[in-house]
């Protein structure tokens, strides 16, 4: 259960104490790339985003850090969307698209989870390419996310991948 469950769950608790531990506040530069898509931040940003706003809304004054920690300057979910989320999501189109649609196509890159498939490598890279060819992006997104952001963000000075010559 921990495999399927408790790492999402771990990552996203992970994402909350940087957030909320204002690491992203102290550090805006910093990029933290988050495993499964961005994990359950994105599928749960209705609740991320109204939910953290209030948080600490019906706490007295005096109690009032103790709850909140310490102040941010933008609203919690606005410090979720700037990390970045890798694409091993296993065969799951609508997770690629929540991903993308959370963090958009220039925070996503592209990941397999190779060799953990069932074929030992190939079937999670075959599929996660099959997903983010059929996603309704433009060229220039899709190229991002297969190489162009890993490349932006290392400073890869490597050729660009010979299907996208």
């Amino acid at each position: 259960m921990w495999w399927t469950f408790g790492w999402e769950y771990d990552l996203s608790a992970f994402m909350a104490r940087i957030v909320f531990g204002c690491v992203l506040e102290r550090h805006p530069g910093l990029k933290l790339l988050i495993h499964h898509g961005g994990s359950m931040i994105p599928h749960f940003s209705g609740r991320v985003g109204p939910g953290w706003d209030q948080l600490g809304s019906r706490t007295p004054d005096h109690q009032s850090e103790d709850v909140t920690g310490h102040p941010l300057t933008k609203r919690p979910l606005d410090y979720f969307r700037m990390f970045y989320a890798d694409t091993a999501l296993f065969g799951a189109p609508h997770a690629l698209r929540c991903a993308l649609e959370f963090f958009g196509p220039d925070r996503v890159l592209f990941g397999s989870d190779s060799p953990y498939d069932p074929e030992k490598g190939p079937g999670y890279i075959r599929s996660g390419i099959a997903d983010l060819v059929a996603m309704d992006l433009t060229d220039a997104e899709r190229a991002a996310v297969f190489s162009g952001n890993v490349r932006r963000l290392t400073g890869s000075r490597l050729p660009a991948p010979a299907a996208t010559r």
